[in-house]
């Protein structure tokens, strides 16, 4: 399993108002890995400043390509900007739901791993194309619950508890489409090993507070996993059994 260190947590670090409201974020989160693209339009030498004085980790990602020979030349780019091996794999095969290309996100993750990269691929949640991948040699996988940016949070929760099944020993991030804390804390009840979220952080009235409110349900829904559950019932069961106790008759 790969190693996501104390938090299971990782922001985006797209559409804030200011770097310094980014900065508040990753403090009040406490997150460790945030997401960097490097298509996206920043704000600036002060953004990139303000990401190398925080303590964390950066995730370059490929947003914006459309191909896997797109994907590996951004990848090389970030590799040599950012001094990591790690990226974040998004192949787009469509502009209206920003739904992954299978085909070329495969290819280009077979083609990162060969030149030692480690690949974070974001993917739909087909059990098909996660196989692929895993056979590929990613040990990180990142489904979705919905389309990015949606807010919808879990569309196919069978088809994310399956995922988990079929890979207990893969690392798996669900990545895309939660829009409250709720449902990334139902997401690690599921089992998951972590959430990566940009936008309902970033367009809240107040985003280092809505950062820390999912950092908390992160934490607690792991907790809650770790625990274990009680399973749904048909029947209902008494709280306090009455069999073997003793109950008095009160005559009229």
């Amino acid at each position: 399993m790969w190693d996501l260190g104390d938090s299971r947590l990782i922001i985006g670090s797209a559409r804030y108002f200011s770097p310094a409201i980014l900065a508040q974020a990753v403090e009040r989160s406490r997150v460790g890995i945030v997401t960097v693209s490097l298509r996206r339009e920043t704000h600036g030498d002060g953004f990139w400043k303000i990401l190398k004085d925080l303590p964390i980790k950066v995730l370059p990602n490929t947003n914006g390509c459309y191909t896997a020979r797109e994907a590996v030349t951004v990848a090389e780019m970030a590799r040599e900007i950012f001094n990591t091996n790690w990226i974040k794999v998004e192949v787009l095969g469509d502009s209206y739901t920003l739904q992954p290309n299978p085909i070329e996100l495969i290819e280009a993750c077979k083609e990162l791993i060969q030149r030692g990269f480690e690949v974070f691929p974001y993917m739909t949640d087909d059990l098909v194309i996660a196989q692929k991948l895993v056979d590929a040699g990613c040990r990180i996988l990142m489904p979705w619950a919905s389309p990015i940016g949606t807010g919808r949070g879990i569309m196919n929760p069978y088809a994310l508890q399956t995922l988990r099944m079929r890979f207990p020993d893969t690392t798996l991030i669900v990545d895309a489409g939660l829009g409250k804390p709720s449902q990334a804390c139902q997401v690690m009840e599921m089992g998951f090993d972590g959430v990566l979220l940009n936008t309902a952080i970033a367009i809240a009235q107040d985003p280092p507070a809505m950062a820390e409110a999912f950092s908390e349900a992160v934490k607690s829904g792991r907790r809650a996993y770790l625990a274990g559950m009680m399973e749904a019932r048909d029947m209902a069961e008494p709280s306090t059994p009455v069999l073997g106790t003793p109950f008095w008759h009160m005559a009229k």
